[in-house]
């Protein structure tokens, strides 16, 4: 027998581990954390000359953005805002000097969404100088402090980063005693897991980051990670997107072996390129005290309503008219095939990868050098073969536990960098998912007048006029983006919700001043004279045989014979309604109801006497 609590589990212990991966070696399992430390020193306050913000409002902006972001996407990540070189001191048990912790390491919400808001702008600035001021510096101290934050938290921490935003590039003035403490606690710092990111931001004369602060970032964990970049932030656009790089973390949907022949595997990382952006669950909440209810499923006996172990419930599946019944690890046993990972069969030509192959969305892996030593220079020798021959390795993979196989092609993806040696596109093989011969269908396409050569070419005008280069990340959700406009609105006390712009709405004016006369001329090729696709089609004249419009009653379509045939065989139910009805009919059967069951047990009644 198995243990009750082994079976019916809490669903606020399962909730932990919603986002871990779907199978494999997990190696990234609790919350993320990522604490902002901020300069408040008096060079932060300084408004640019060509009407941009001050340091310290952009990166105000941006703690605002990640904070609205994070509570969407995970509302359950730990956030703390600290300010250093303050000369006010407010910490835990105010052990450190012109450090000030505006925000604990605690999930976001909108009371801080909003205590945010008010460090922003002009008002901002003067309230930071009357909270805080602005005094002397030891980022050593303010390390010192977040490193205290980490320790006191309790629960599992997944991943554990800190962004440092200054404009100063020595902040100590060359003070050799405070920049030692400084190395020494980002050492510290480091050796218990936190990464050490650096947002230096534009300073007169420019931002040198070799004098001090080289020493204290952390190293890229992979070669996948931007790194240490030396041009500092001069807009909030280019802060946001080195933000928002930095502080999501790649997790990989599960971690697979690769195995290219006997006894010769490579470890590598699933992840997920696209995933689709949805609303959030509602919650159910107790409408007395708008606490959230969590539900737990029991099974009982439909007899003796006794409650049933998962031990005493079998699966059973009905085959020839017979019920097989089977135990829960026979069912377990029936859908697995294999362990979870992929197996190479060979090599094929990209021609023969074609585009109706694509069946759902694809995978991208990428070696996993913690797993298994040597997999990252294996794994780049295959792919570097596979591109220069233009082939694609055709493998067997088994992606979770208890999972069917899959045919799936992986295509050879080489690196691409931008103008400033930055990762755009990752080396990796696409996992294109393959179709069985079950998943192809013969369509039979609809026979339409084919179009002129001369309407062709019109039409070809049409679309290179209409063509334009199209970036996924420049179209939001409209509906989402309402959605989450009006929560916010209702969490900050906001009068009305922000304003949206519909990015996928087309822009009629713009297409009509391309377009030009083409539109006229096509229609004149295609349409015949006078015709207004925005007129409505005339009313269809009802024939002479119909009558008066009445409803003709369904016709008696199976015999007394029939009827028995259908009982013996059991399969009265696929008979009509109409068609049960007038068989009642007929043979003089009274129905207490008009449900199709109902004529069926009163046929079963009279027809099986």
């Amino acid at each position: 027998m198995a243990e009750w609590n082994a079976y019916y589990q809490n669903e606020d212990e399962e909730q932990e581990q919603e986002e871990a991966e779907l199978s494999g070696d997990y190696k990234v399992l609790g919350r993320d954390s990522l604490v902002f430390l901020v300069d408040a020193s008096k060079e932060m306050f300084i408004k640019a000359e060509d009407g941009q913000p001050s340091n310290f409002d952009m990166t105000m902006q941006v703690v605002r953005s990640v904070y609205t972001s994070k509570i969407i996407s995970s509302h359950r990540d730990l956030m703390a805002l600290v300010f250093y070189g303050t000369e006010q001191s407010k910490n835990p048990r105010n052990s450190f000097k012109h450090v000030y912790v505006y925000h604990d390491l605690d999930e976001p919400g909108a009371k801080r969404v909003q205590e945010v808001d008010a460090l922003r702008g002009e008002k901002g600035a003067q309230l930071a100088a009357q909270t805080m001021g602005s005094g002397e510096t030891s980022l050593g101290d303010a390390l010192w402090c977040c490193a205290n934050l980490y320790s006191d938290i309790k629960l599992r921490l997944s991943h554990k980063r800190l962004m440092i935003f200054t404009c100063r590039d020595e902040p100590h003035g060359g003070d050799n005693a405070r920049d030692r403490q400084a190395r020494t606690k980002a050492s510290d710092l480091k050796e218990t897991g936190v990464f050490i990111d650096l947002m230096h931001l534009i300073k007169p004369g420019g931002f040198d980051v070799s004098l001090f602060f080289r020493d204290i970032v952390s190293p890229p964990e992979d070669e996948s990670e931007l790194g240490l970049q030396l041009k500092p932030s001069d807009k909030l656009e280019d802060l946001q997107k080195r933000v928002r790089a930095r502080e999501t973390k790649k997790r990989a949907l599960s971690r697979l072996s690769l195995s290219l022949g006997e006894g010769l595997n490579v470890a590598v990382g699933v992840y997920s390129t696209a995933v689709a952006a949805r609303k959030p669950p509602s919650i159910r909440l107790y409408r007395e005290t708008n606490e959230p209810v969590h539900s737990k499923t029991r099974t009982f006996h439909t007899q003796t309503g006794s409650l049933l172990l998962p031990s005493e419930i079998k699966k059973a599946q009905v085959y020839g008219k017979k019920q097989i019944v089977m135990e829960k690890d026979e069912v377990d046993s029936i859908k697995k095939f294999n362990d979870p990972g992929l197996f190479l069969i060979g090599f094929k030509p990209m021609e023969k990868l074609k585009l109706h192959h694509h069946i759902r969305p694809s995978v991208f892996i990428y070696p996993e050098e913690d797993e298994v030593k040597g997999s990252a220079c294996l794994f780049s020798a295959l792919l570097k073969k596979c591109s220069e021959r233009n082939v694609f390795a055709l493998c067997r993979s088994v992606f979770r536990r208890n999972y069917p196989p899959r045919f799936v092609a992986l295509v050879p993806q080489m690196e691409e960098v931008d103008e400033g040696k930055v990762q755009v596109t990752p080396p990796g093989f696409n996992v294109i998912y393959l179709p069985y011969a079950d998943d192809l269908r013969t369509l039979d396409p609809p026979r339409c007048p084919a179009a002129s050569q001369t309407q062709v070419d019109k039409m070809k005008e049409i679309i290179y006029k209409l063509r334009f280069k199209y970036r996924s990340d420049a179209f939001e959700n409209p509906v989402l983006q309402q959605h989450f406009r009006n929560l916010e609105a209702l969490a900050l006390d906001m009068v009305a919700p922000e304003d949206i712009e519909d990015l996928i709405m087309p822009k009629v004016d713009q297409i009509d001043q391309r377009l030009g006369p083409l539109v006229e001329e096509f229609k004149d090729l295609v349409y015949p004279a006078g015709y207004n696709p925005e007129s409505k089609p005339a009313p269809k004249r009802k024939t002479a045989d119909a009558g008066d419009g009445a409803e003709k009653k369904p016709k008696m379509e199976v015999t007394q014979d029939d009827l028995k045939a259908h009982l013996q065989n059991g399969t009265l139910g696929k008979l009509t309604v109409p068609v049960l009805k007038e068989a009642c009919k007929q043979f003089g059967i009274r129905t207490t109801g008009t449900k199709k069951q109902d004529l069926i047990d009163a046929l079963n009644d009279r027809l099986g006497s």
